[in-house]
């Protein structure tokens, strides 16, 4: 009798060690594989791991082709086409710029062969008359887009589904009438916008709205503050501190940081800039930052 409990007991125990062995095993089966299942590479990031250093960087990573573009052209006035060289990096976004009003694209060309040197096609318009106002320049944008992924140099590159506007002043409140007129686009970049309108909630699209705390033009009290607040998809507002209503007219590490940003998470989906929009930049003592807000996290 003893001697079965005891070999009774011995099975238990082997059983029981066999099937700890064998959950162990199933466990760690499961730890192992679920990396690899969470990690989905995302097939529109480009370039190395963003760095402060890299993104207030002059240029990006990708070399840039440059060229014309024809005021023949229809739906907008011609312009300025930046493109990445590089022909191995896959699909790139595109992104449309307009200049504000009575202005050329020259007033603030320095954007373009930036956001297009960090992976981005980028079409600086010219308009068809200078003094258009914002519903003008709004279809103009899309326009430059519908060219850009039909006829342009850089077609063959461009997602069409990965569109985005953006523009000074009146090419600012243009960006917001656009992003209005197709939802369907990926991100908004109003540059201190004019618009008479002052009620965007239709606007769902990703909106990073930068002001100038100075400006006398186009104040962020009248425009972009109640822009923002009636956006109704994600958004920024950045505020530069005692900036005019001029200040994309010159290059600006910050501005392009931001732009840069906004564009690389929305319109490449890269969480990876997500560092630099939240919680964002703050402001302080000679700070550039007069104010920020967000809708975090992105």
């Amino acid at each position: 009798m003893r001697g079965r409990k005891l070999f009774g007991s011995a099975s238990r125990r082997l059983k029981l060690t066999l099937a700890s062995s064998m959950a162990a095993a199933l466990c760690a089966g499961a730890v192992a594989a679920a990396p690899a299942q969470a990690q989905v590479a995302n097939p529109y990031a480009k370039g190395p791991n963003p760095t402060e250093a890299s993104v207030t960087a002059t240029t990006g990573p990708f070399a840039v082709t440059t060229s014309n573009i024809s005021s023949l052209v229809s739906g907008f006035g011609g312009g300025r086409l930046y493109y990445p060289t590089a022909t191995n990096q896959g699909t790139y976004g595109a992104i449309a710029l307009s200049p504000g009003f009575t202005a050329g694209w020259s007033s603030i060309d320095w954007l373009g062969p930036r956001l297009a040197s960090f992976g981005f096609v980028v079409i600086g318009i010219e308009t068809n008359s200078r003094y258009d106002y914002p519903p003008s320049r709004g279809q103009q944008l899309l326009a430059a887009l519908d060219w850009a992924v039909e006829d342009s140099p850089a077609a063959s590159r461009i997602d069409p589904t990965r569109l985005a506007v953006g523009g000074h002043s009146m090419g600012g409140g243009g960006s917001l009438e656009a992003a209005s007129d197709r939802p369907s686009l990926k991100a908004v970049l109003p540059l201190a916008p004019w618009n008479s309108d002052k009620s965007w909630n239709e606007v769902q699209v990703p909106t990073m709205i930068i002001g100038g705390e100075s400006d006398t033009i186009a104040s962020v009290g009248s425009h972009s503050t109640p822009f923002y607040n009636s956006l109704s998809g994600e958004k920024a507002f950045l505020e530069l501190n005692n900036a005019s209503h001029f200040f994309p007219q010159s290059p600006n590490n910050l501005v392009a940081k931001m732009a840069i940003s906004w564009a690389k998470r929305w319109v490449d989906n890269d969480t990876r800039y997500s560092q630099f929009l939240c919680p964002g930049p703050s402001g302080g003592l000679f700070s550039e930052v007069q104010a920020y807000q967000q809708t975090c996290p992105f």
